[in-house]
């Protein structure tokens, strides 16, 4: 039997969200912390009157817990395995499991499976497990244990790459590190069919921005015969693909060297007699104002350019800048695929910005898509903070 957990009290009135099933308690929710509690540590919730609402780990800062059930229940290693086993029945449901055109997938998507603070990507057998926050990191063994059990032969490899990713003043004494089977950084991997060289040790993220997968397929059906840029190419995804579709040329552009090297390689392994793309390390927003070519299809993939409220503002500018910039300069009837992965910019923020990129471009724009994050990504219902990625796919007139 589990010890009886610290209890944590809500001020009057502050159980409302959580009644609604929202995994966060804000720190101006409760009263004082008692002593005995550390971070990462599980944590029960009481009302004000005393009544039970869930179980949760405690961290510091604005979000001061993180629920993780509310039930009663044993927080062991049957309770985590049946997590696993339902982000598990996702997968398959959504058709990445086993599947040899495409082996590359979120195995785990934080809050939206049930495991707020955890990512884990699977890269054909090698998975990379990445806790945000304490209470997360914690359970990495009995994660690794429930891994091996219901993955089997189809789990090679384990690394810890959650160094970076944990808050720094918890100072827990960390590396990057394989915990598990075969130690090799690269790994080759498949996004319907289309072949990627992944770096799971120093690669951005976790190696690969899985999340663009759908949209990246979608970008082949605008693509053929046509003049494509991709900007923030980081591996060259989109590119990949719009060479794929039979585009006439494709231009990649990164700030980065190692990105444009990265992007290259993966050319190569997928057509290595092309002679169609042609990669430009550059800062995007002055390659935008002095753009080559007159694109047909431009994709602008940027980093968040707002991971915090505080620099909501000077985010949002930064994504109305570089629209306007590409669709002031790209090809009539020419086709944008613009995305935002700041979680703080909500889509209604995002379409806003489009709408003022476009009236200051001089452009007349119509929404062929909205776009999101796939269903390895997925939002829970009661916690809509968790739809971070928003795209839209433009015809600019």
């Amino acid at each position: 039997m589990q010890s009886p957990l610290p209890i944590i009290n809500l001020k009057k009135g502050k159980e409302k969200s959580l009644e609604r099933f929202h995994p966060w308690i804000f720190s101006g929710a409760i009263h004082p912390v008692p002593q005995e509690v550390k971070e990462g540590d599980f944590v029960e919730i009481q009302t004000q009157d005393k009544r039970f609402i869930g179980i949760g780990y405690f961290q510091v800062g604005s979000i001061a817990v993180r629920m993780l059930t509310f039930q009663k229940e044993e927080i062991n290693q049957d309770f985590w395995k049946r997590k696993l086993q339902s982000s598990i029945e996702l997968r398959k449901t959504a058709n990445l499991w086993n599947n040899t055109e495409t082996n590359v997938f979120r195995l785990v998507h934080g809050e939206g499976d049930g495991f707020p603070g955890l990512i884990v990507d699977y890269y054909d057998g090698c998975v990379v497990f990445q806790a945000h926050t304490v209470g997360m990191y914690q359970i990495k063994e009995v994660f690794l244990e429930a891994l091996k059990d219901l993955l089997g032969e189809q789990l090679k490899s384990v690394y810890d790459k959650s160094n970076h990713t944990l808050p720094f003043k918890a100072e827990l004494e960390t590396t990057d590190a394989f915990i598990y089977g075969e130690e090799k950084e690269e790994w080759l991997v498949k996004e319907y069919g289309n072949t990627f060289n992944i770096n799971v040790v120093t690669g951005q993220k976790t190696g690969f921005f899985i999340d663009q997968r759908e949209n990246r397929k979608l970008l082949e059906h605008y693509s053929k015969g046509k003049k494509v840029c991709n900007t923030f190419c980081y591996s060259g995804g989109f590119s990949i693909f719009a060479l794929q579709a039979g585009a006439e040329l494709v231009h990649s552009v990164d700030s980065s060297q190692g990105a444009m090297d990265l992007t290259d390689q993966n050319v190569k392994l997928n057509f290595p007699d092309a002679q169609n793309h042609q990669s430009f390390t550059a800062d995007v927003f002055n390659f935008l104002n002095e753009m080559p070519e007159q694109y047909d299809v431009i994709v602008l993939d940027p980093p968040a350019f707002a991971k915090h409220r505080k620099v909501l503002k000077n985010g949002l500018q930064g994504y109305r800048t570089i629209n306007e910039k590409a669709m002031k300069n790209m090809k009539s009837g020419g086709v944008l695929f613009t995305f935002s992965c700041s979680q703080v910019v909500n889509q209604e923020q995002f379409r806003t910005v489009i709408f003022s990129a476009a009236a200051r471009a001089g452009r007349q724009v119509q929404i062929l898509h909205q776009l999101h994050q796939p269903a390895d990504h997925p939002i829970n219902i009661f916690h809509p903070e968790g739809e971070y990625l928003k795209g839209l796919v433009l015809r600019v007139v």
